[in-house]
């Protein structure tokens, strides 16, 4: 009686062994004198001979413990066909490698195991770094070959509805476990198939933990819970894998939860705890180059489905125009992020996404826009050792002739390395009050214990940063 997994060979036999009419698997001369190399090469050839017979049609009804089941035992057979023994150890890393090959992501299936990992880099098809602590590390990690490789990617964007081929050699896509996944294969990447997968913790984060982690300190988390308390219109700034996102998931948590919000994304990474709470994503363009649903115009949508606050994951096109209105026209208390290297170089940054929306507004009047709508930027950054820190938290204040003007609440102060390469350094209030203070006296926040307490020079019991 045949399983729901069956082995079949290209004429339909199912003898679980060679194909019908077809030569045996070559043999290794000899157990004894096999290694390393010998040992790779049978690895694949059963691997391969495997997913060959694999009746790939039948897997959507299958679970992972009756194809465990089955592999087990056909794996065994060819086993003893090639008469080359392997321990029980190996044989069981065998059967893993090709239940990851059919329901994962191949060799790149244990770094997703791992929950201290953030970021896999596949270079090329011989060449995996991974981050860890901010820190890139070389794996050992292969693919087969670049095929091999294009194979994992392939299963990864149509899975999820999206493409990749010459025609459109360059995709983004998100795993069930809202890992993001960017690929780019040839002839746009020269030199064989591309792929960087960021991966996010599947535990929610809290204040406390950025605190142990030594990225702010005790009176920075609470005036920025006190600014998103009181509807303040916060940006985010910083560069790629800062931490911007997991900052603004712990940040939306001091939002009260009777408010209606909407996240608006490329790639849904939000992870808000709120009950009501609306989630959008963009979606590209199809293959006849229609259907592309735009950050921009769920911006606009959004404005009709009566939210209490909107979040855009990431600005960078000329949506921050239609973000700008809507923080000006009575949709307070909303987050965004932006890439920037300081907070001023955010608003400058922001002020050319707004240039591209084409309204052809003058300068003075798109920075008054900024001025108006935004109360604070909050600037993060990755540093050296892998650490990561809130650099400054700023007001912006308002306008002097064409100028924007800011001032400074929180910095980081760096004071040098460790020996061991650690950055030294301390959160330091600058005593400045800010305009905002009434608003937050007006909800209850008191920020004159906050903004003149010296901050230690060493975060207390300062852990791992995972975030």
């Amino acid at each position: 009686m045949s399983t729901p997994l069956d082995w079949t060979d290209a004429s339909g036999s199912s003898d679980g062994l060679a194909p019908s009419g077809g030569p045996a698997p070559p043999r290794p001369n000899g157990a004894a004198g096999a290694h390393g190399s010998d040992m790779q090469a049978l690895k694949s050839r059963i691997h391969r001979r495997l997913l060959e017979r694999l009746n790939l049609s039948s897997l959507d009804t299958v679970d992972r413990g009756e194809a465990e089941r089955v592999i087990a035992e056909v794996t065994q057979e060819l086993l003893t066909w090639e008469k080359f023994p392997l321990n029980r150890d190996e044989r069981e890393v065998l059967v893993e490698q090709i239940l990851d090959e059919i329901f994962g992501l191949g060799p790149l299936e244990p770094l997703m195991q791992d929950p201290d990992i953030t970021d896999i880099l596949v270079n090329s098809h011989d060449q995996v770094y991974v981050e860890k602590g901010g820190i890139l590390y070389p794996t050992d990690v292969r693919f087969q070959d670049d095929r091999h490789l294009l194979q994992v990617i392939d299963r990864i964007v149509s899975a999820v509805g999206r493409r990749i081929d010459d025609s459109s050699p360059m995709v983004d896509a998100r795993l069930p476990n809202n890992s993001r996944v960017n690929a780019v294969i040839p002839p746009l990447a020269v030199d064989g198939p591309h792929m960087s997968i960021r991966r996010f913790r599947q535990d929610t984060m809290k204040g406390e933990d950025l605190i142990n982690g030594g990225a702010l300190s005790q009176p920075m988390l609470e005036l920025l819970s006190g600014v998103v308390k009181a509807r303040l219109n916060v940006l985010i700034s910083g560069g790629t894998g800062a931490g911007k996102t997991t900052l603004l998931n712990i940040l939306s948590t001091s939002i009260p939860h009777n408010e209606r919000i909407i996240t608006i994304e490329d790639s849904a990474e939000l992870q808000l705890q709120q009950p009501h709470t609306v989630r959008l994503e963009t979606r590209p363009a199809n293959i006849e180059g229609r259907g592309e649903v735009s950050q921009r115009m769920l911006v606009v949508n959004a404005l009709r489905m009566r939210p209490d606050r909107i979040i855009v994951g990431e600005v960078r096109g000329p949506e921050a125009v239609d973000m700008l209105q809507a923080m000006n026209t009575g949709h307070d208390g909303s987050l965004t992020t932006l890439h920037a290297n300081s907070p001023r170089d955010a608003l400058t940054r922001l002020e050319t996404l707004v240039s591209m929306a084409n309204l052809h507004l003058p300068d003075k009047a798109v920075r008054q826009q900024i001025a108006s709508a935004l109360d604070v930027v909050i600037q993060l950054s990755r540093l050296p050792d892998g650490s990561r820190k809130v650099m400054a938290i700023s007001e912006v204040v308002g306008m002097e002739g064409d100028v924007i003007t800011m001032q400074d609440l929180f910095v980081y102060e760096r004071q040098g390395l460790a020996e061991d390469g650690k950055v030294l350094g301390r959160f330091r209030p600058t005593g400045v009050r800010p305009s905002f203070a009434d608003k937050l006296a007006a909800r209850g926040i008191d920020l004159r214990g906050l903004l003149f307490l010296e901050a230690e020079t060493e975060p207390r019991e300062e852990v791992e940063s995972r975030w």
